[in-house]
Order: C-alpha cells, then structure tokens, then sequence
C-alpha cells in the first residue's frame, strides 16, 4: 500500500496511517492537587477576565469589516454562526475563487484578516501537503482561530491563531484537493504552481491586496509546493502581485525519500528507545541494514559541519526508486512497533490506545477513517457547515485523497524533481529572499528532522554548500498569558541555525503537524519570518504581549532560567 499522507505527510514509504496524539494530566500527591486547584483558581480569574475582553474586542470586529466590499460580499462569513462554534472568529471570508478564467476549475480559501497594525502591508499563504489534503485540517487543528482538538468535545478559540499576527488565508490546492473542485491536469509542479497564481491574481483583485508582501507557509509535501509556487512567483517579476517576501515550512518534503525517511531511521529509534521497545531480533535485524545499506556512512557524512563537499550517495537512495527489498528499514520497525502498539502514531510520538476520535475524520490507516458513533461524516461535509462558509455543497469534503487517489493526473506521483537539490526551487527562493525557514518537530516519525539538515547539508546557497554549524543556538519561546481552553508552553524549545537567508530550527515536543503540538513556538517561528524579532534566541515577549515579564537572565545554554 502507498501512503496516502494523512494530513500532510510527506513520505511515499510503503505504510499505513495513524491517529493522533492525547493530552494526559496527572495529579501525584494531595498536596500536588491543592497546589493545582490554588493555581487554577487564579487562572480561571486570568481567564473569566481574558474572555470579557475578548468578547469587547471581537465585537469592535464586527462592526469594522475592513475587507467587505460589493466584490467580497459573497464570501463573507458569519463569524458568530459557525456550527457547533460558540464564539465569534470575527471578519473572516470563504469560498471557491477560479483559476485564471477558468469557468470549471477553482480552489477553496478561507481568508482570516487581522487587527494587527504591523501587518498592513502582507499576507501570509497557509498550505497543507499530502499531495492531497486540506488545508482546512491547518486552519482547525494547527494555527487558525479556532482549534478542535483530537479527542476533545467542542472547539474552541486558538490563543496562538497566526490570525492574531497576520492576514492569513489557508487555501485547498491542488485541484480536487478538499472543496478546491475541476479538472485535475497536473503531472508536475510547475503546473501546480502556474494554476495556483491564475487563482491567487483572481484573489489578490478581488480584495484589493496588490503590493502586499507575500509570505508562502505549509508543512510536509507543502515541501515541494510552497517553493515551486514561490520560485515561479518570483520569476514573474510582478511585486503587484508576486510579491514574494518569505517562506517557511515544516516538516518538509524537500529531498529524496531515501535521504529524508529511510537513511536516519535508526538513529532516530536510538535516541527514542523508550517510545521503541523492540525485541532483539528485531534490533539485530534493523542494525544490519543500516550498515549493509550504507545509510550508517551516508548519515555520518551528512551531518558533518562545515560539510567537505558533495555527498555521496548512500546504496538505492539517492534514485527514485527505493530499493524497498533489501534496505526498507522504515517499514522493518514500523511493522514491529505495530505489534506492540496498535495505535502508535507516526506523526507524533507518544500516541497509545484508545484512539482519539477526530472532528475531521482522520485518516487512521489506508482505508480506514475512524469517527466514534454518533459522528457520521467530518465536520466540513457537512451541509450546514457547507453553507457557512459558501462551499461546494455537491463535492464529498474529505481530510485527504483516500487510497491511492493524489491530485495528479491518473494517481500518478509528482514527476517533478525534489525542491531541495542544487539548482532547484527552494535554493532559487532563498537567495531572491534571504529569508526561509525551515522549522522540524523533533516527535515526527514520518519525515525525519536529520533527514532534512542531511538535504539542506548537500544544497548550495548563496554560493556556499551547507550549514557550517550544527544547530545549536536555543530556540526561545516567551512566557506568555495562558487561556485555560489553549494552552501551550514557554521556555528553551529546541535549537536552531541560521546562515545566508537560511533558517533551521529544531522543535521539541512537537511531531510532523508543528503548530499543532507545540502552537506557541510555531507562532514565535512566524514572527521571526514577518520580521517582528531579530533571532529565535530574542528573550523577549510575543509582540502581541508587549507588557508580559520574561526572565531576567539571559539564556544559560539553553537550559537555566531565572525567574
């Protein structure tokens, strides 16, 4: 079976899908649940008082639609009618807009302006991956203004919805991708990417954002489409419309998937030997094919900083085709952690039985998309939901393409060649902007982060091949107000590089979905990529929290605070 990515995986490994992560909470000791319950009295005051001025601020919103006009009419949503959603998202617009003067093939947005004053002259592009999954999933699960969390019973609002920095639509794409309904011609991604701006010069008109800054975010196989789009972009040298200023993905599909998900693999179950109980044959088994595989010296040489050239390729891996007989080692480990964990989750470690039920409907394996009873269809097929926010109410809205349905012609794979080798796309957008970052969960089983820095490690930019240190910089999430239905932490999250307009950081507690597990560091990422701080070591509140106090010294290694 071919993965069909749940979500956005980037991977075309030969394995099924899983579910999601849960939120555990434990009490220890008596006297841990009165210390609790004295802290949650005073952030449920934090909280009461949050909400009242939220409720003042969002219904300033409502009355001060800044981007309704007779051509935006049609797509205004009602904010304040969402099914199943008891608050107000504000001025928000959706609906399916035509490629070019296409009379047939359109893509499905969802367009969430901001309040923000710094953020008057950009617009920032949210796309899942897939190939073949909405960016709806982005909007609700990741980094909009609402979030329904797996195995949760209601939405609720998102404190980190990158909405509260920037304009941001998240847009299905390619065509027959969620509600982004016509007929799908693609092979490659240059055809991808020349569809996407005949819609995007039809969107840009119609809420008049000509000359905006334009910044291209997404995750997993967003990793090829985000620098097709943004190169091709560029070289219509038209800032009116193709104003590219950024891009940042996580997660990404960006290399050969020898490089990026066969050749780390058992690094990475060396260093999370917890989440892998194998048994002795098994380990035995795993260890022999990366050696005999030569993934063992390719991952040596890839990860040496400054790198002393061009690297070799490891046996089969640098081809397109996979020499999944002998040197398949994913599928190897992923079988037998199956057996031991029937709801492993390879997009996060840490998912254990039971599964988490899913407003969305995702997709638990191959064939398979798990809703509890009661729960007939995902939340964006249904016909109320349809209404709201003027979708298509005849296409079957679905998480992402099941089987082996892509959104290429005939379920073929992209022809195109991976957007991280020399001479490719992503080296194009980073020297025309000196401005990419890629960010990597540190959880993700799917796409492995060393996988990535071992691509990045073989590209040129800027003249020069490579980073020229590990990255070892610590990435500083601030402190911040909580919101006792969102929350997230603060503190050291990871650790990061940057060299010639090129960002890598590295993110702790989070998996292949980055804004969903760690929201509060994808937000900080976000404001480095609008230029809103000047590193991710800034010790420093989130813009939108001027007044929050942070510790008083400095970082300590990434490890000591002083509050």
């Amino acid at each position: 079976m071919e993965l069909r990515h749940a979500r956005s995986c980037g991977s075309r490994a030969t394995i099924p899908l899983v579910s999601l992560l849960p939120c555990l909470v434990s009490a220890r000791s008596s006297q841990a649940l009165k210390y609790g319950q004295i802290q949650n009295e005073h952030r449920n005051k934090m909280f009461a008082a949050q909400q009242e001025q939220q409720q003042h601020q969002h219904l300033q919103k409502r009355s001060d639609h800044v981007y309704l006009t007779n051509a935006t009419t049609p797509f205004a949503v009602n904010g304040s009618s969402l099914p199943e959603i008891d608050f107000d998202i504000g001025e928000s617009y959706a609906g399916s807009m035509p490629i070019g003067n296409s009379t047939t093939d359109s893509l499905f947005f969802w367009f969430v302006p901001t309040n923000n004053p710094s953020a008057v002259d950009e617009i920032v592009i949210w796309l899942n991956g897939g190939p073949g999954c909405s960016s709806l999933d982005g909007l609700f699960h990741e980094n909009g203004p609402v979030n329904w969390a797996s195995g949760t019973y209601r939405p609720v609002r998102n404190t980190y919805s990158w909405s509260n920095l920037s304009n941001i639509v998240w847009i299905d794409q390619p065509i027959s991708t969620g509600f982004s309904a016509g007929n799908a011609t693609a092979t490659k991604e240059d055809t991808v990417a020349s569809q996407f701006m005949g819609f995007w010069r039809n969107f840009v008109d119609t809420f008049e954002l000509k000359g905006r800054k334009v910044y291209i975010t997404g995750e997993s196989y967003a990793g090829m489409y985000a620098p097709y789009i943004a190169s091709a972009m560029i070289q219509k040298q038209d800032t009116e419309y193709y104003n590219v200023s950024g891009l940042m993905v996580y997660d990404p599909s960006i290399g050969y998937d020898g490089v990026i998900s066969q050749a780390p693999t058992l690094s990475f179950v060396d260093q999370n030997r917890n989440f892998f109980p194998l048994n002795d044959t098994v380990n035995a088994q795993i260890k022999n094919i990366s050696q005999s595989c030569g993934l063992d010296t390719f991952m040596d040489s890839a990860l040496t900083f400054p790198p002393t050239g061009p690297l070799p390729p490891p046996p089969s891996t640098y081809d397109e085709v996979y020499d999944y007989d002998n040197c398949d080692i994913y599928n190897t480990i992923f079988t037998a952690i199956f057996e031991l964990n029937p709801c492993f989750d390879i997009y996060q470690l840490g998912q254990q039985c039971p599964l988490l039920w899913d407003s969305l409907g995702f997709p638990y394996s191959y064939d398979q998309f798990y809703l509890p009873d009661g729960y007939t269809q995902p939340y964006f097929n249904r016909t109320d939901v349809k209404k709201a926010i003027h979708a298509p109410l005849d296409v079957n809205w679905q998480f992402c393409l099941p089987g082996l349905e892509n959104p290429f012609v005939g379920g073929e794979s992209d022809t195109s060649p991976p957007s991280g080798l020399d001479g490719g796309p992503l080296q194009r957008v980073i020297e025309h902007t000196n401005n990419v970052v890629i960010g990597h969960g540190t959880l993700d089983f799917v796409l492995f982060a060393n996988g990535t820095l071992a691509t990045l490690q073989n590209l040129t930019w800027n003249g020069v091949q490579g980073f020229s240190e590990y990255p070892s910089q610590p990435f500083y999430v601030p402190y911040h107000d909580h919101h006792m239905d969102s929350m997230a932490g603060a503190g050291v999250f990871g650790s990061w590089t940057s060299e010639r307009g090129l960002t890598f950081v590295l993110t702790e507690l989070a998996g292949h979905f980055l804004p969903q597990g760690a929201p509060s560091a994808a937000y900080r990422h976000l404001e480095f990529l609008l230029g809103r701080i000047e590193n991710l070591s800034e010790v420093s509140p989130y813009t939108t929290q001027q007044g929050y106090k942070q510790p008083r010294q400095a970082l300590d290694n990434g490890t000591a605070w002083d509050k």
